[in-house]
């Protein structure tokens, strides 16, 4: 789904990163620091999805020993560190639901440890928030700023 419809925006109107699994890696970070120093976004969002493909394969990877090719397991590598240990008393879907969101904080996690993001963050000139869309839906929903915030300093699943 095209940002734009779910945000109402214009082409045009938002500098969109898409990678699989909303993963952190040198070349993203180096689009968002373009957008934040060279186009003065003042507002970041780490957007996951339900269902996601790729945290999906990464809990696959975590809980169950499964392997993927070497392209795909180096986006999957980048999202297994962020990931609950599985909890038994959830259903597969729920703890699918839960590592979603997990990896949508762990994006924000690795985001907000780098210098950069820290020294924007204190400046108050750039605001990072975590959202899940639902596809059945289409809503979406941000999560609670003050569990990211925890998260960012305890790391996942250390809060």
């Amino acid at each position: 789904m095209p940002p734009e419809l779910i945000f109402d925006a214009g082409f045009g109107e938002l500098f969109i990163v898409r990678v699989a699994g909303n993963v952190i890696s040198p070349e993203v970070m180096g689009t968002l620091q373009y957008a934040g120093v060279h186009l003065r976004t003042p507002l970041f969002v780490v957007l996951g999805h339900e269902g996601c493909g790729a945290v999906q394969a990464a809990v696959a990877v975590k809980e169950h020993g499964a392997s993927e090719r070497a392209r795909v397991a180096l986006v999957i590598d980048r999202i297994v560190p962020g990931l609950p240990d599985l909890n038994p008393a959830l259903t597969s879907d729920e703890h699918l639901a839960a590592a979603v969101e997990a990896n949508v904080r762990w994006s924000m996690h690795q985001l907000l440890e780098t210098p950069e993001g820290q020294a924007r963050m204190a400046e108050g000139i750039v605001k990072l928030v975590g959202a899940v869309y639902d596809l059945r839906t289409g809503l979406v929903r941000f999560l609670p700023e003050d569990s990211a915030a925890a998260e960012s300093v305890a790391g996942p699943g250390r809060s």
